[in-house]
């Protein structure tokens, strides 16, 4: 009997390519989908301490909804590491100007906060828009419940 846990290799590991359309639903929701499919827990194979997810294209973003009062109260903030140097950007103004960046850092934030997260990351593509370039990949489309 043999008692030791299957680890896949590096060249084991199959990466696919997914589409989510984010039309109408609400940001966490789509964010918590496209986290799950860039670390691989859809997958049998999981492992925690390796990269085994796949790439996820993210399409409409400008077509997101934020449920609640977030849209009024929800504020972006980030630091240049000068003194006084705190920005601030509503989520109103954010999902005007760049919708693609708020589906970005809520992704972001739902991954690991490490170099694996940051290699993760890098698997993500937002489009504010329904056109991308990522057509020769053959993508899936993946439905967010």
């Amino acid at each position: 009997m043999n008692n030791t846990t299957y680890s896949p290799k590096a060249g084991e590991i199959e990466k696919k390519w997914y589409i989510i359309d984010a039309t109408g639903k609400p940001l966490g929701r789509v964010a918590t989908e496209v986290s799950k499919l860039l670390r691989g827990k859809h997958k049998p194979t999981f492992t925690p301490n390796m990269d085994v997810g796949d790439h996820v294209i993210v399409l409409n973003c400008k077509d997101v909804v934020l449920t609640g009062n977030k849209i009024n109260q929800k504020v972006y903030r980030h630091h240049s590491g000068y003194i006084g140097g705190m920005k601030e950007t509503s989520a109103k103004v954010m999902m005007e100007k760049t919708p693609e960046k708020a589906m970005f850092l809520a992704v972001k934030g739902m991954l690991p906060h490490n170099r694996l997260g940051r290699q993760m990351i890098k698997k993500l593509r937002v489009y504010a828009g329904s056109e991308h370039e990522n057509i020769a990949q053959k993508p899936e489309v993946w439905e967010v419940k």
